[in-house]
């Protein structure tokens, strides 16, 4: 577990730099960030790998830097800053190598390793359509009905819908946002991501009081990506930013699964593209859970419903077949088009009128007028 300077010193490199700094990451594992904040903090030789002019940055963002304010604030908030080495770190972080966060603020009561242990990703377009909302809402609904954990972005469409199904049946869920935990963004998401911090758990890399960029959005991404066991995505555009959350997750080696939507649909377009590629069809949780789930969490198989037909044995519904659609005929003329004997097509045609699929028309059979061949009873 990280000691208190540690701690420190990575709550101070969450203001210094963007997250997924691979530069810095290479400079954590090889020096310490005790040792990485401590050369920003004075006047010495520079790390290597950046130029003069970016260290200069670096060391301007270092100096303005309160990480024991920002420490304060997120225990204000009923939250924590998670650091690798701590027993609610999720391991599977460490898979982004150089990228990995050094740390995450975290709002909710709920473990995030815990809760990252059975996660899946449900992502897709903010400009959704109703189906998109609604698939999203079932899907996230039953993942978590099935103590799967929902993780998404809080954002407009998709990921909002999914959040609201997961937390309609009481279920984990998980908003990591691209900005502080205790910034509401978007602001008409003040509602649902203060419902996230009570029920279930908001995460962010960046601390508190940051407010969101286009590339923080985009790193987001990769976090949401890592942190799953699988990937979702319902409606993406062709230049979708959840398209990028797949791609981390393809790389990281994670299951990467799209729901497909109408072929004429430019919200779906990108989707389809994804699912011609390594990405696997689903449509609702059982199937995602088939996928990312333990040896033995099937899908049910599907089947079509069972029709009167299905029920007969082989030789009646040779006998059945063998009748015209349209006129009456006899059990010799019958028997040849059956291929077996005129006894043993008489007792069929009994057993069939039994059953309501024929009558007698004086002295051949003909199929009932009410008989549908093709549905059950």
């Amino acid at each position: 577990m990280p000691d208190g300077a540690e701690r420190l010193a990575r709550a101070a490199l969450a203001r210094v730099t963007d997250p997924g700094d691979e530069t810095v990451g290479r400079w954590l594992g090889e020096y310490g960030p005790c040792a990485v904040v401590a050369a920003l903090s004075r006047d010495g030789p520079r790390l290597p790998g950046v130029s003069e002019q970016r260290w200069a940055g670096l060391r301007l963002r270092a100096a303005e830097s309160r990480p024991a304010a920002d420490l304060d604030r997120v225990r204000e908030l009923g939250g924590r800053f998670v650091c690798p080495g701590d027993p609610e770190w999720p391991r599977q972080l460490d898979d982004l190598g150089p990228a990995r966060p050094f740390g995450l603020w975290v709002r909710g009561t709920p473990s995030l390793r815990y809760w990252a242990l059975r996660s899946v990703a449900v992502v897709g377009a903010r400009a959704c359509t109703d189906y998109g909302a609604h698939v999203a809402s079932l899907l996230g609904a039953g993942l978590a009905e099935r103590g799967w954990t929902v993780v998404s972005g809080a954002a407009f469409g998709v990921d909002g819908a999914a959040h609201r199904g997961a937390l309609a049946v009481c279920g984990p869920t998980v908003g990591v946002l691209a900005c502080g935990v205790d910034v509401a963004y978007p602001p008409r998401h003040r509602e649902l991501i203060g419902r996230l911090g009570e029920r279930g758990l908001v995460v962010a890399e960046l601390p508190p009081g940051d407010h969101p960029t286009r590339s923080r959005f985009v790193l987001r991404n990769r976090v949401i990506a890592a942190l799953t066991r699988g990937t979702v995505v319902i409606e993406a555009a062709l230049r979708s930013g959840s398209l990028g959350t797949a791609r981390h997750a393809l790389r990281l080696g994670r299951h990467t699964m799209g729901v497909p939507g109408p072929v004429t649909s430019g919200l779906s377009a990108g989707v389809h593209e994804l699912l011609r590629g390594e990405a696997t069809v689903v449509t609702e949780a059982a199937e995602v859970i088939e996928l990312v789930g333990d040896m033995g969490e099937l899908a049910p198989a599907r089947r079509g419903p069972t029709v009167a037909r299905d029920l007969l044995s082989g030789e009646t519904a040779r006998v059945l077949e063998a009748l015209p659609a349209r006129e009456a005929a006899h059990v010799p003329q019958l028997a040849r088009r059956a291929g077996t004997a005129p006894a043993v097509v008489l007792a069929h045609l009994h057993e069939l009128r039994a059953l309501g699929f024929v009558e007698r028309a004086g002295d051949g059979w003909q199929l009932t007028r009410s008989s549908d061949r093709h549905s059950i009873g």
